[in-house]
């Protein structure tokens, strides 16, 4: 196995989790039948309400590239961007190994 994967925080302004909360799992509900895509994961720090947490995992890079070129994902960006609290800092890419849940 060789997946490409990205692990990262999005900071939104105070008040404004929740809502970023939405746009993303509107993301994940659009992901499930986006070529190569294995995993799309949000969470929510315990500590800030306001800092989430996204695991990506997908077949190929050019996979991940190509689902952004998408015109209702690049709707939810549009949408997201307001909320942030800053520029999304560069996420960890990672070289996904193998594991339980990923095929």
């Amino acid at each position: 196995m060789n997946k490409y994967g990205l692990h990262g925080k999005l900071q939104a302004k105070a008040g404004s989790g929740d809502e970023l909360t939405d746009i993303l799992l509107e993301a994940a509900k659009m992901l499930r039948a986006a070529k190569g895509c294995q995993l799309y994961v949000i969470g929510k720090d315990k500590d800030d309400p306001d800092a989430l947490w996204i695991t990506e995992i997908w077949d190929t890079r050019e996979d991940h590239d190509n689902s952004l070129k998408d015109q209702a994902v690049r709707a939810l960006i549009t949408r997201a961007i307001p909320l942030l609290d800053g520029p999304p800092a560069k996420g960890q890419e990672l070289q996904v190994l193998g594991g339980f849940g990923i095929s």
